[in-house]
């Protein structure tokens, strides 16, 4: 079954939240990355950002889903 969370009246699927979040987290941390040198020798900057994305979505759902209460998600 998919995990939705109760927010405000309003269910939507857990990932969608833990997405949001990992969103948030990387826009914070891209403009310090951009001011580092070593963004400058990379490749292809943006697949970086997708890869710091998608380690965080990642890793916030696992923490979640250890951490959070089973009634916080149903």
């Amino acid at each position: 079954m998919i995990e939705e969370i109760h927010i405000l009246g309003v269910y939507m699927p857990a990932g969608l939240a833990w997405a949001v979040i990992a969103v948030m987290i990387t826009a914070a941390v891209r403009r310090p990355l951009h001011r580092l040198p070593f963004h400058l020798l990379l490749w292809h900057p943006g697949l970086i950002e997708l890869a710091l994305f998608l380690v965080l979505w990642w890793s916030i759902s696992r923490l979640a889903d250890a951490y959070l209460p089973h009634g916080f998600i149903t």
